[in-house]
């Protein structure tokens, strides 16, 4: 068959690489709406639910008994459940309505409830909600910290540059797990160089993650997963019972906790029963809030190839970001792992979350080049940060980073680096080397750096956590080294870990250790003049970028 130059022209389009499928309710490829949803309903008895979304409590399997016991108000329960869905949906988008009191008839719906609610918006009412829901009144960025040769040197050079980029949260994992200790250590020096407050995390082995929290060489956990039906908790050895231990587990220890859900990942693990993205993941949510975990990363995160394949998936996305703040949690809007060849439709999925702004835009923002980044890439990167502040001026939008100067760069680069060498050195840890700093330095990434002993460096991190280390010793070597400034803020964020403020609903800390959270700084918005408003010193900030033509300049 003769070929029409321009489809031929059109299907070698990036966009046309990308994978797509009709929906399939009975797989489970359906994004907001299955046939086989369950219908709205709740029956009270003596305070307790005895009927949930169809499902009488003899049939309850462990999710729906753990909603029914611990997340939905029953005193609430019933008036909320007799509102019409499109009249709470109208509620949510009106800027007359105050966000607390959207808040409170969610507080007695049920899963099916909030889905059908979702599914009455569209994207622009979603963003619309997303503006008035969100729990803290400014929104954020966390960035995504790693490279592929687990190089602690690398790690704190490109956590202080992203903390001067102006990332809250910062989170790393490694390539090989036993580099654990060592990344974290990292971390946690290379952020507080480039600003005090920044909140860290190290993604591992639950034992070991829990480890290094309780040894002051992290301030967050975020990778604890629930799922939207049964038989997927159970593949995974765990209940929503589980979770909430360990939950405690964290808290009790003044690590912030934030759960992690998203559309797709029963579909992946072939149990999705059916149901639409959107209804299994307000499953996800009503265990997280019952729980007591302060917040959520979602937004179909590393499933999001499955959301995005299916009609209306980026639009459940959205929506799933939206059911978190309904439900009063800290929404951390995904956005980390790249889905798409086309970049035109990367940047769209991204402005969902940008334009309304979310706590935390994007729940890993690669601060590295992407081949570096071992969560499997983000849906934008290091290369990508030019562009990003420049939507951020051309909208007036604050998307939670600030333009830098490349000798501020290279300083916080050097200084981070630096300070590792020290805490190696003066901890008996394995060498790094003023060549490795150099290298590091002036890198963009581990292409650029030199190579390390991998096998000193895993002796020397085995030997680090037999000999009981802890944030303590990180403060005393930097202070010991010459980096006193460093010691005080690491030594903050331990304090940090006493008074726990920062477990409030989306807290995150200012250089000054100052908690900014949904409790002390709620979203105020009520409509165009109130809530956040880009402005004043903060709005200077963001305008100014490279390659201004100034006036003086004439």
């Amino acid at each position: 068959m003769k070929r029409s130059k321009r489809f031929e022209t059109l299907a070698e389009r990036p966009v046309n690489k990308d994978g797509f499928i009709e929906e399939w309710p009975e797989m489970g490829f359906a994004a907001m709406h299955s046939p086989y949803d369950p219908k709205p309903s709740i029956k009270i008895q003596n305070g307790k639910v005895m009927e949930l979304d169809g499902v009488p409590r003899e049939k309850f399997d462990f999710i729906d008994q753990f909603i029914a016991d611990y997340v939905i108000r029953p005193d609430r329960a019933e008036k909320s459940m007799a509102m019409d869905s499109l009249e709470i949906a109208r509620k949510i988008v009106d800027i007359n309505v105050p966000r607390k009191e959207i808040l409170k008839i969610c507080s007695g719906i049920t899963p099916a409830k909030l889905a059908e609610i979702i599914c009455h918006m569209n994207v622009v009412e979603l963003m619309m909600a997303m503006q008035k829901m969100r729990a803290r009144k400014m929104p954020g960025n966390q960035a995504h910290v790693t490279n592929l040769k687990d190089d602690p040197v690398q790690l704190a050079a490109d956590a202080a540059e992203c903390a001067l980029r102006g990332f809250s949260e910062e989170e790393t994992t490694m390539g090989v797990a036993r580099y654990a200790p060592f990344s974290a250590m990292a971390l946690l020096i290379g952020s507080q160089v480039g600003r005090r407050g920044v909140l860290t995390q190290c993604s591992a082995e639950e034992a070991t993650e829990l480890e290094l929290g309780i040894r002051g060489l992290t301030t967050y956990a975020e990778t604890l997963s629930v799922y939207g039906t049964e038989q997927v908790f159970v593949d995974g050895d765990d209940t929503p019972y589980s979770k909430s231990f360990l939950n405690a587990a964290y808290a009790s220890r003044g690590l912030k906790v934030r759960f992690t859900s998203g559309a797709g990942s029963e579909v992946l693990m072939g149990q999705a029963e059916k149901k639409s993205m959107l209804y299994l993941e307000c499953r996800c949510l009503f265990v997280t809030k019952g729980a007591g975990a302060q917040g959520t990363q979602n937004g179909s995160v590393s499933c999001i190839g499955i959301a995005a394949s299916v009609p209306a998936g980026l639009r459940e996305v959205l929506g799933e970001n939206v059911a978190a703040t309904l439900l009063g949690l800290e929404c951390c809007s995904s956005n980390d792992q790249s889905f798409s060849h086309s970049p035109m439709r990367r940047t769209a999925r991204t402005m969902l979350q940008f334009f309304p702004g979310t706590d935390y835009i994007f729940s890993g923002y690669a601060g590295e080049d992407n081949y570096d980044n071992l969560f499997a890439g983000s849906n934008f990167d290091a290369n990508d940060f030019d562009d990003y502040n420049i939507m951020q001026r051309d909208m007036q939008v604050d998307g939670g980073l600030r333009p830098v100067r490349e000798e501020e760069v290279i300083a916080v680069r050097r200084k981070a680096a630096k300070a590792v060498q020290v805490v190696f050195k003066r901890l008996g840890l394995s060498e790094v080397t003023d060549e490795q700093v150099e290298a590091v330095v002036y890198a963009h990434g581990s292409k650029d750096t030199l190579s390390r002993d991998v096998a000193g460096d895993l002796v020397a991190a085995e030997d680090m956590m037999k000999r009981g280390i802890t944030g303590i010793d990180v403060v005393r070597a930097l202070a010991e080294g010459g980096f006193e400034d460093v010691a005080d803020s690491v030594l903050n964020m331990l304090k940090q870990r006493v008074v726990g403020d920062y477990l409030q609903t989306s807290a995150i800390l200012d250089e000054n250790f100052k908690v900014l959270s949904g409790v002390n700084t709620p979203n105020d918005y009520m409509g165009p003049g109130t809530g956040y408003r880009v402005e004043g010193k903060r709005w200077d900030e963001i305008k100014a970028v490279d390659n201004l033509i100034r006036p003086e300049d004439f």
